[in-house]
């Protein structure tokens, strides 16, 4: 149960439902959303990001988060959950690009704190072929999932423990995006 009153609560997880309270700030959350994990002028694919952003929500424990975007993930790179699993699990062992580890070594400093980046870090990644471009956006990508992460959890919003349930979700972020989903729209408003 959130610790604040949600609209329809139930049928709401995670985000949803706190955008449902605040459709103000939806819009805005969801366009950045949209331009961090979406927009086609970048580097990185956006299973990339998606799946930078469930390494940093797994980091923080947010099971809503982690699991929403894993689903993106696993839809971008037609994964059936093997590979999101290993990446969360031990990303070093996973079947990712060197780049990629590089990349998720920097996500989860920054998850730790800005400060915990490293030089080393940053040089290892750019000599594993990574932009400045990706290394600016991996620590923009996990500083906002803090964020998100700890807007979820901080209001004690509920999650489905059912991986299975957040595919449908997945499929509908790779298939429309956020940018033009907003809270209003998915309660029917």
């Amino acid at each position: 149960m959130a610790y604040i009153t949600i609209p329809e609560e139930e049928q709401l997880p995670g985000i949803r439902g706190l955008m449902a309270f605040r459709p103000e700030t939806a819009r805005p959350l969801n366009l950045l959303a949209e331009a961090l994990l979406r927009e086609t002028d970048n580097d990185l694919t956006r299973g990339d990001r998606e799946l930078i952003a469930t390494y940093v929500s797994f980091l923080n424990d947010c099971l809503f988060c982690q699991s929403v975007h894993g689903a993106a993930a696993q839809c971008y790179l037609e994964d059936d959950g093997t590979l999101i699993n290993q990446v969360k699990q031990k990303y070093q062992d996973a079947p990712v690009s060197d780049k990629m580890k590089a990349l998720l070594s920097i996500a989860a400093s920054v998850q730790k704190g800005g400060k915990h980046v490293m030089p080393h870090q940053i040089e290892n990644a750019k000599n594993e072929g990574a932009t400045d471009s990706e290394i600016h956006d991996t620590v923009l990508i996990a500083a906002a999932f803090c964020m998100f992460n700890r807007y979820v959890d901080g209001l004690g919003t509920w999650a489905s423990t059912d991986q299975q349930s957040y595919i449908p979700r997945g499929i509908r972020i790779a298939a429309e995006g956020y940018a033009g989903f907003d809270a209003l729209k998915s309660i029917g408003k």
